[in-house]
């Protein structure tokens, strides 16, 4: 057997990532490990190809890269002939997306202008790769259109994290328009697991609201979480001239724009968890005109607070509602103003509009 063959066949075995470059930085050899990591990339070539670099992957090594750690790394190893180790930070595209990643990276010289890099720490990277698969699910959770039963809608959905624990939900029951708003405990990965359960566990079936929460409150009751896990929800049913709506423990008032003002809608009730027995799901009616718009948020909206610690608001909902025409107006307004208000955001923000 070839010598070489064989040192490749041991190296391609290791869990180790491993690639080795020539004295160009060009990759002549990539592990099995490596490929794993970055599964879109190219087994040899420039080092932003085989590393799916989302910055300058084709011009690896240009005016565009530099400051680029990763190439650095291998450009020190082989101007000073010794083991150079980085901590790289990268923007990567993989199935169309583009997200970052980190990794430790050493970059040892094996002699004839060849260096071998080693990627440990790679756990951070696959956790990485999974978060944006996650995140691409989640996405596909979301509402796919902007009609149900007979009325437009538009929605508005922004994580604080790349996983969010928001839900926005539109979906049609007999010949009714149904909306529902859920915001988790927590955020991050928990938070979205435990919204994806709502998502899944909430009885569209069900005409009533407030037998749906009911019944989404027996099916949290059966995941046996501890007393800091909990679920709040806003449910609506549109008709031809009334809503039916019902409420768990979510503070943020239901908002009625008509001819006459900006209603707002609250119902006290117990949030989806275990800290209570049985506890009890109501539901009121409302009834509304054509032209009407109505409004569901989260507390990630009136609990936005700006640089000087002042929220948001209701107040700052209902404004925005006022001096919009439509629902979707009224989507695009308040993600505006938002923005303005404060552009680092520290929680999920969602609203649901509906032109009545």
């Amino acid at each position: 057997m070839n010598i070489q063959k064989y040192y490749r066949q041991i190296i391609d075995g290791v869990p180790t990532a491993v690639m080795v470059a020539d004295k160009n930085l060009k990759v002549v050899f990539t592990n099995t490990a490596f490929r794993s990591l970055f599964p879109s990339g190219r087994s040899e070539g420039t080092l932003g190809k085989v590393t799916c670099c989302a910055s300058a992957g084709k011009k690896c090594g240009g005016s565009d890269c530099r400051g680029c750690l990763l190439y650095d790394a291998f450009e020190d190893a082989l101007c000073s002939n010794k083991a150079i180790t980085r901590r790289v930070f990268q923007k990567v595209r993989t199935d169309g997306l583009t997200h970052d990643v980190s990794y430790s990276l050493t970059v040892t010289p094996l002699g004839g202008g060849l260096n071998m890099g080693t990627i440990d720490d790679a756990y951070e990277l696959e956790i990485a790769q999974e978060l944006q698969t996650a995140k691409s699910i989640q996405q596909r959770l979301l509402p796919a259109g902007n009609w149900a039963g007979g009325k437009r809608y538009s929605y508005m959905y922004i994580p604080c994290r790349d996983i969010g624990g928001d839900l926005p939900d539109v979906f049609t029951v007999g010949n009714s328009a149904c909306g529902v708003i859920a915001d988790v405990s927590g955020k991050g990965i928990s938070a979205g697991m435990l919204s994806a359960f709502v998502k899944a566990a909430y009885d569209k079936t069900a005409y009533s609201p407030a037998r749906a929460i009911s019944n989404l409150n027996a099916k949290f009751s059966e995941l046996n979480l501890d007393e800091r896990n909990y679920v709040t929800v806003a449910a609506v049913r549109i008709d031809g001239d009334s809503i039916t709506y019902s409420m768990a423990g979510h503070n943020v008032p239901i908002l009625l724009k008509t001819g006459s003002g900006i209603t707002r809608i609250m119902l006290n009730s117990p949030p989806i968890s275990n800290w209570f027995d049985n506890p009890s799901y109501y539901e009121d009616v409302i009834h509304y005109e054509k032209g009407d718009i109505l409004v569901l948020l989260t507390d990630g909206v009136t609990e936005c607070k700006n640089s000087r610690g002042e929220m948001f608001g209701a107040d700052g909902a209902i404004k925005t509602l006022s001096v919009s025409r439509t629902a979707d107006e009224f989507i695009k307004n308040l993600e505006s103003t938002l923005k303005h208000f404060n552009d680092n955001l520290n929680d999920d923000i969602t609203a649901i509009a509906f032109d009545l």
